[in-house]
């Protein structure tokens, strides 16, 4: 449980730094950039896999379409609404309807006891008040309810796939069968663009997104969801704005308002509040 707690507030933390380092990949190409990222993270799971001896396994049929789903849904899905509905009417809209994970990660799970469900409203309130309301328009909302849909299906299409195949497989099938995805939507929209030599600043924006934001976080959090739950670990994705805070007062970018620091205190508050709910369903067995 401990072990748990800490995989899935690390995971989502950094997720949270995304936001501050993708301005160093600001002007490449954003869907040929994807597909660079994946690529990079599914070459290093690949040989992770191969370095702890872990075979490939076959999937049936509907654990094939389980990752399938999870893939299409969760990364490609999940990053082509979040690009469209920043170009649509930035970013406070999406992170704001982000914010709502918890909650609806809580009600997908089963039903969630009452402490519990308290805790995700109260993380909801603190997402969005650190990712402060903004303007937004129908356009960027239906993008960024995409968006929280495929958020969604990145821990709710996992679970049937967490026992057998462990979180490194999980994290490296997805990843590599995101990268084609990803190469034929730049391709569509970018034409023979979507890739060109990335700069240095790219190359590290790149190397950090591949290797801390991808490798790193998607393990921490298939590790912790199967300990967890998924409406207790849900609770952990309300420190994504508090990651972005972090990262942008580290890098210089911005310094935090008193909004984003009350928002980081209610996330930290309903978390707890969370955390002390008896859960229901039980969480699912890890790997073995």
């Amino acid at each position: 449980m401990r072990n748990g707690i800490a995989g899935a507030a690390t995971a989502m933390f950094l997720v949270g730094t995304l936001a501050g380092v993708s301005g160093l990949i600001g002007s490449y190409p954003v869907y040929g950039g994807q597909a660079v990222r994946y690529l990079a993270a599914a070459v290093i799971l690949l040989v992770i896999t191969r370095v702890l001896g872990l075979r490939f396994v076959r999937l049936t049929r509907r654990e094939t379409l389980y990752l399938g789903g999870l893939t299409l849904l969760g990364l490609v899905i999940f990053n082509v609404c979040v690009v469209e509905s920043t170009k649509a009417s930035g970013p406070a809209l999406v992170g704001t309807v982000l914010g709502t994970v918890p909650l609806a990660l809580a009600l997908a799970g089963g039903r969630p006891a009452p402490r519990l469900l308290a805790g995700a409203a109260v993380v909801v309130a603190g997402a969005t008040l650190a990712t402060g309301l903004g303007s937004g328009n129908p356009t960027g909302l239906l993008w960024a309810l995409g968006a929280l849909v495929g958020e969604v299906s990145f821990s709710m299409l996992a679970i049937p796939l967490l026992p057998k195949l462990g979180a490194i497989r999980v994290s490296a099938y997805s990843t590599a069968l995101a990268v084609p995805m990803l190469a034929v939507i730049g391709l569509v929209k970018e034409g023979t663009a979507m890739l060109r030599t990335p700069t240095a600043p790219e190359t590290l924006g790149f190397s950090y997104l591949a290797v801390v934001v991808t490798v790193g976080a998607f393990f921490l959090w298939y590790t912790s969801l199967p300990k967890l739950g998924p409406g207790a670990a849900g609770l952990f994705a309300g420190l994504i704005p508090v990651g972005a805070i972090v990262t942008g007062l580290v890098l210089g970018i911005a310094a935090p308002s008193a909004y984003d620091l009350a928002g980081a205190g209610l996330v930290i508050a309903g978390i707890l509040v969370g955390l002390t709910a008896r859960r229901s369903p039980e969480p699912v067995p890890a790997p073995g």
